[in-house]
C-alpha cells in the first residue's frame, strides 16, 4: 500500500505572520505582538489543540449517527497545558466531550469516545504517546448554560 503525504505549506508575509496552505485553504498564523507579531491570526501551537478537537468530534459524531443517536448540540473542548521552560509545549492536554439533547445513553456516548480516543483519531494517538491525555463526557441540560 501507497503511503499518504499531507503538504502544508507556511508562506511568509511579514514580520511574524504567516499564511498556511491546507487542504486548499488558507489559515493566517501570527506571533503575540510581545513577540514582533500583530495578533492577525492565531499562534502555532493552538492549531495542535485544533486538530485534535476536530480529528476526535468528527469520529464521536460519525460513530454515534452510526449508533442513531444524534445529540441536539455537540461541542468538543481542548485544554492544552504547557510546560514553563523553553522549548515551551504541551505536556499535558484535557478533552471535554460536551453534549445535549434527548436520548443520550452514556454508554454510547463512551463507546464512540473511547473508539475514538483508541482505535480512529490519529492525532489522539500521537498526542497519547508524547503527553498525558484526559477525557470527560459531560451531558448538559436543557437548564444549563450554553446548551
Amino acid at each position: 500500500m501507497m503511503s499518504h503525504i499531507d503538504t502544508v505549506n507556511a508562506n511568509w508575509l511579514e514580520d511574524m505572520v504567516f499564511q498556511a496552505g491546507i487542504n486548499g485553504h488558507q489559515v493566517l498564523m501570527d506571533s503575540d505582538p510581545s513577540f514582533g507579531g500583530q495578533d492577525k491570526g492565531p499562534r502555532p501551537k493552538p492549531f495542535m489543540l485544533a486538530a485534535l478537537a476536530g480529528c476526535t468530534a468528527m469520529d464521536v459524531i460519525s460513530m454515534l449517527k452510526k449508533m442513531r443517536v444524534v445529540p441536539k448540540h455537540f461541542n468538543v473542548r481542548v485544554d492544552g497545558e504547557l510546560t514553563d521552560e523553553h522549548p515551551r509545549h504541551y505536556k499535558k492536554i484535557h478533552v471535554t466531550y460536551e453534549f445535549s439533547g434527548d436520548d443520550l445513553p452514556l454508554e454510547k456516548l463512551k463507546h464512540a469516545v473511547d473508539l475514538s480516543e483508541n482505535n480512529y483519531c490519529g492525532v489522539a494517538h500521537v498526542y497519547k504517546q508524547v503527553m498525558e491525555m484526559t477525557t470527560e463526557i459531560v451531558i448538559k441540560t436543557a437548564g444549563d448554560p450554553g446548551c
